[in-house]
C-alpha cells in the first residue's frame, strides 16, 4: 500500500503564498496603462477635486444673462413704450448707456465697495481693484460652489438695472449729461454701500455674515427697489413736472412695446430672484415658484381694482400689476411659501394701484412712469410682510442665526418685523438724503433739466440728434 502524500498540503501552502506575493508586487509596480494605475489616478483626481459645482455655475451664469435681459431689452421696451414718441430713444438710452457705464465702474471700484472686506457700511474701494483676486476660485463667504468671477458677474447685473429704474421718473425732461453724472455719483454713494450693508460680509444688515441688524432681503428689496423707488420720487420732485402736466394728456405712444418689455421682465425676474439662491437646488426652485405666483396674483389684483373703480380693466394695468408683484416678492422670494407669495402678490396689486392713482393724484408729483408707486411702495410692502411670513421650512438657516453673540430665529414674528422696519426706514432715509444732495450738486455744476424748447421738440432730437420714427 502506498504512503499518502503528507508533504503535498505544505507544498500547496508555500506555492499559494508565493503567488500572492507575486501578485502584490505586480500591483505595486503596475504599468502606467494598467487598470490599477488608472484607478489610482482616478482616486487621486477625486481627492483633489475642484469645489466648483458645474450645475450651480451654469444656473448662475444663465441667471446673470436673464437679469441683464431685464435691462435690455426688457426695461428699455417697457419704459420706451410708455413715453411719447418724441422721447422714445432718449428713454431707451437711459437704460442702454448704463450697461457700459456701470460695468466699468464695477471693475474699477464698484465690486470692491459692495463685496470687499470693509466696515459696516462699505468695503475698501481698492480691495478688488480691477477685479484683483476675483477669478476661478470660489469665495466661500458668498458662493462656495461657483467661481468668484461668476458671482461678480451676477451681482453686476443688479447694479446695472437699479439706476436704470430711476430713469422712469425723470423721463422726457432731464439732460442726458446730467443723467450720466448723477448716475455715476448715485451708484457710488448709494447703491454700492447699500449692497455691502445688506449682502456684503460684515455689512450692517447682513443676517448671515456678521451684521448688527438681521434684515432679510433675498434679492434686493432694499438694495434695488426701495433705494431706486424713493430716489425716483426725489428726482421727480426736484426736477418738477413735465410741461403741460397734468393738464395735457400724455398717453403711452406704444403699449405693444411696453407689453413685450413687461413679458421679458417677468421671464428675466426668475434669474433675478431664483438666481439669488446662488445654487441650482431646492431654494432656487422655491424662489422661482414664489416669484411666479406673486406676479400672477398681483396682475389679477391690480386688474380687479381698476375694473371696480374705472369700469374696465386695462391691458397696461395688468402689466403694471405684474411688475408690482415681482418687485414686491423680490425681498421675500427665498423665505416664504407659495401661499404667502400669493398673499403678498394680492396685497401688492392693490397697494401699488392705489399709489399710482390716488397717492400720486393727491400730492401732484410727476413720477413719469410710476417708479415710486410700483418699486418703492411695492418692495417696502414686501419687506414688511416678510417680517411676519418668513419661514425656516423654506430657508432653514434663518431658524438659528448668531447675531451679536446670541443665537436667535429670524422666522416670521414681531421681532423680525421690527428688524425689517429698521432696514426699510434706513434705506429710505439714506437714499432720500443722498439723492437730494447729489441732484443739487449736479444742478449747480451742469444743470438738471433741458430747456423748454428742447423739451417741446423732445429729448430724442435735442439730446441725441435722432428720431425713433422717420416715416
Amino acid at each position: 500500500m502506498k504512503r499518502p502524500l503528507s508533504w503535498f498540503p505544505a507544498l500547496y501552502q508555500v506555492l499559494l503564498c508565493l503567488s500572492l506575493l507575486a501578485v502584490g508586487t505586480a500591483q505595486a509596480a503596475a504599468p502606467p496603462g494598467s487598470v490599477e494605475a488608472r484607478l489610482e489616478a482616478l482616486e487621486a483626481k477625486a481627492a483633489a477635486a475642484s469645489p466648483i459645482n458645474t450645475g450651480d455655475n451654469a444656473w448662475l451664469l444663465v441667471s446673470a444673462a436673464l437679469v441683464l435681459m431685464m435691462t435690455a431689452p426688457g426695461l428699455m421696451l417697457f419704459y420706451g413704450g410708455l413715453v411719447r414718441r418724441k422721447n422714445v430713444l432718449g428713454t431707451m438710452m437711459h437704460s442702454l448707456i448704463l450697461m457700459g457705464v456701470i460695468s466699468i465702474l464695477w471693475v474699477v471700484f464698484g465690486y470692491s465697495l459692495a463685496f470687499g472686506e470693509g466696515n459696516l457700511f462699505f468695503g475698501r474701494p481698492v480691495a478688488h481693484f480691477l477685479l484683483r483676486g476675483v477669478g476661478a476660485a470660489p469665495d466661500p463667504d458668498y458662493a462656495a460652489t461657483v467661481p468668484a468671477q461668476s458671482f461678480m458677474l451676477f451681482q453686476l447685473m443688479f447694479a446695472i438695472i437699479t439706476p436704470a429704474l430711476i430713469s422712469g421718473a425723470v423721463a422726457e425732461r432731464m439732460k442726458f449729461s446730467a443723467y450720466l453724472l448723477f448716475t455715476v455719483l448715485w451708484v457710488t454713494v448709494v447703491y454700492f454701500p447699500l449692497a455691502h450693508m445688506v449682502w456684503g460680509k460684515g455689512g450692517l444688515f447682513n443676517w448671515a455674515l456678521g451684521g448688527r441688524i438681521p434684515v432679510l432681503d433675498f434679492a434686493g428689496g432694499t438694495v434695488v427697489h426701495i433705494s431706486s423707488g424713493v430716489s425716483a420720487l426725489v428726482c421727480a420732485l426736484v426736477l418738477g413736472r413735465r410741461l403741460g402736466y397734468p393738464r395735457e394728456p400724455m398717453p403711452p405712444h406704444n403699449v405693444v412695446l411696453s407689453l413685450i418689455g413687461a413679458g421679458l421682465l417677468w421671464v428675466g425676474w426668475f434669474g433675478f430672484n431664483a438666481g439669488s439662491a446662488l445654487c441650482a437646488g431646492e431654494l432656487a426652485t422655491s424662489a422661482f415658484a414664489a416669484t411666479h405666483f406673486s406676479a400672477s396674483a398681483a396682475a389679477l389684483s391690480w386688474a380687479f381694482c381698476e375694473w371696480y373703480q374705472k369700469g374696465k380693466p386695462s391691458v397696461l394695468g395688468v402689466a403694471s400689476g405684474m411688475v408690482a408683484g415681482l418687485a414686491t416678492i423680490t425681498p421675500a422670494s427665498g423665505f416664504v411659501s407659495i401661499p404667502s407669495a400669493i398673499l403678498i402678490g394680492l396685497a401688492a396689486g392693490a397697494v401699488c394701484y392705489s399709489a399710482v392713482t390716488h397717492l400720486k393724484q393727491r400730492f401732484g408729483y410727476d413720477d413719469s412712469l410710476d417708479v415710486f408707486g410700483v418699486h418703492g411702495m411695492g418692495s417696502s410692502l414686501g419687506m414688511l410682510m416678510l417680517g411676519f411670513l418668513a419661514t425656516a421650512q423654506v430657508n432653514p438657516p434663518i431658524a438659528a442665526c448668531k447675531i451679536g453673540g446670541q443665537v436667535c430665529s429670524l422666522a416670521g414674528g414681531l421681532p423680525q418685523f421690527f428688524n425689517q422696519l429698521k432696514g426699510v426706514a434706513f434705506t429710505m432715509a439714506f437714499a432720500v438724503l443722498a439723492t437730494f444732495l447729489l441732484l443739487k450738486l449736479v444742478d449747480a455744476v451742469i444743470g438738471l433739466r433741458v430747456s423748454e424748447e428742447d423739451e417741446t421738440i423732445g429729448v430724442d432730437l435735442s439730446q441725441h440728434g435722432e428720431s425713433a420714427y422717420n416715416d
